[in-house]
């Protein structure tokens, strides 16, 4: 699975795997234990994960999605040491800790739990989104070397 099979639904809790395309919209499934399915039409804001970036305060401006998810799997792996229960400073300190540059005046709370908690969803039900992009990176420098030499 890919980052770009994954959905956020505005109103709705959790992520969502794309299924198919419909004529009015997508069937999505439940990113979790319970597979429930729905169908997304044009009145639901729906959001692919791999369009969603943090704000910085660098001279790009965001950071994608993908690349702080894999920070924060190569920092943290299984244990971020916060939840989405963990008070506004402690939240603030990991994100700091994997984003330093992240501007806090456009970073709410929410998207601080958002993010803990979307990790924690994508690791235990598509850890592929995170490990398999990296070992292929990894494996693609190799060749590249191996080609120069």
């Amino acid at each position: 699975m890919k980052l770009s099979e994954i959905a956020t639904v505005s109103g709705k809790g959790g992520l969502f795997k794309v299924v198919a395309p419909t004529k009015s919209g997508v069937i999505l499934e439940s990113l979790d234990d319970t597979k429930t399915k729905m169908v997304a039409t044009s009145s639901h804001r729906l959001s692919l994960l791999n369009e969603i970036s943090i704000y910085t305060t660098s001279k790009e401006g965001t950071v994608s999605l993908l690349e702080i998810l894999k920070r924060i799997h190569k920092e943290y792996n299984n244990d971020l040491g916060v939840d989405t229960n963990s008070d506004a400073s402690e939240l603030k300190a990991f994100l700091k800790s994997v984003l330093p540059d992240f501007d806090e005046s456009r970073v709410y709370t929410s998207d601080m739990k958002k993010l803990v908690k979307w990790y924690e969803l994508i690791l235990k039900f598509a850890p592929e989104v995170i490990t398999d992009n990296e070992e292929a990176e990894t494996t693609e420098k190799e060749g590249t070397k191996e080609e120069k030499s």
